[in-house]
């Protein structure tokens, strides 16, 4: 298998090794996994970024299914007020219970409120948004959760210039911490930002934090990754090059992770704790997520919107962990927003 070169992440808390040269020797194509060649674009090109977005789908798409052993399916469809998408899924996969690498590219003749919420002079404006969304419920407690987005906004108005920016993400949701994915995932979020200036990382980073908090619950999704919304104040070819080095750099900052952790032992208490906290996801994704408000009021298409929650979730009426157990140790450690890079 290709992954099989992938080096165990240790199981304790000494940063783990540089996985991506490994990573990328251990594909086929010596180029499968590298980050793309800085554009040479000045002026937004949404038939680039929607050829790129396509590409990076298949990517990722072609890495799960190397690891999960079962063919995601692929479910196309299109929207009446304009534009489409493709929806790759595996459901009762062997590593993944639900996942979905979903592509979108939509438009309309109005902006929708949750898009001009930050920038209400562009109400009213033709706009343009596309983008790879993804989130993963691994079925293996020990194995955590994770959620990668990249997307690109175009508003327009007669006789005026067009308003564009990029947004993306990624941020991973463990229920058992370990300490060693979280920095492994943390490099790999500040690699991808690196090349385009040191105070990109630290800022996208507190933005994610801040952004994944369960407000009404007073407690962080998970461990973070990086965040950043509304972002243009690059020239459109870095920009567009930020963003690509976030979405190439998804497989290199989780795949080994699921890797080292899909098949750690697990029992009845360890699920039914994972079902708990999946119910977290769950209240941030309908109540706060700006991803799936846009989504729902654009008219996009439901069952794809709605691929990120889990298959299985539970609630009780004010658990508490039992203290000194590895549950509490996720509320009292790995809730707790901190830096995961330093020594």
């Amino acid at each position: 298998a290709a992954w099989a070169l992938v080096p165990t992440l240790a199981p304790d808390r000494a940063r783990p090794p540089r996985l991506a040269p490994l990573l990328r020797r251990s594909v086929q194509s010596p180029s499968y996994f590298s980050f793309p060649p800085p554009s040479v674009m000045s002026t937004p090109s949404p038939s680039a970024i929607k050829a790129w977005l396509l590409d990076l789908q298949q990517r990722i798409v072609t890495g799960l299914e190397e690891v999960d052993g079962k063919p995601f399916l692929t479910d196309s469809w299109e929207r009446p007020e304009g534009g489409g998408g493709t929806s790759r899924l595996i459901e009762e996969g062997n590593v993944l219970e639900r996942g979905g690498v979903n592509f979108s590219h939509v438009m309309g003749t109005n902006l929708p409120p949750s898009a001009a919420a930050a920038r209400p002079e562009l109400a009213g404006r033709a706009w343009e948004a596309m983008g790879v969304s993804l989130v993963l419920h691994p079925r293996n407690p020990h194995a955590p959760t994770v959620h990668m987005n990249v997307r690109f906004f175009e508003a327009t108005a007669a006789g005026q210039e067009p308003v564009w920016w990029f947004g993306g993400g990624m941020d991973l949701t463990p229920y058992y911490g370990n300490v060693s994915d979280a920095r492994h995932f943390h490099q790999a979020c500040h690699d991808a930002l690196a090349p385009y200036g040191a105070a990109l990382h630290p800022r996208f980073k507190k933005w994610c934090d801040e952004y994944f908090y369960i407000k009404h619950r007073k407690e962080a999704r998970g461990v973070g990754g990086v965040f950043f919304d509304d972002f243009n104040e690059l020239p459109f070819d870095e920009a567009f090059g930020m963003m690509k080095s976030v979405g190439a750099g998804f497989i290199d900052a989780y795949l080994p992770i699921l890797k080292a952790r899909k098949d750690t032992p697990f029992g009845e208490r360890e699920r039914d704790f994972q079902a708990y906290r999946r119910g977290r996801y769950v209240e941030f994704n309908l109540v706060w997520d700006r991803g799936t408000h846009f989504g729902l009021q654009s008219g996009g298409r439901t069952e794809a919107i709605l691929m990120s929650l889990p298959p299985i979730v539970k609630w009780r009426y004010d658990w508490q962990p039992e203290p000194g157990s590895k549950e509490a140790e996720l509320y009292e450690v790995f809730l707790k927003p901190q830096d995961w890079l330093a020594d």
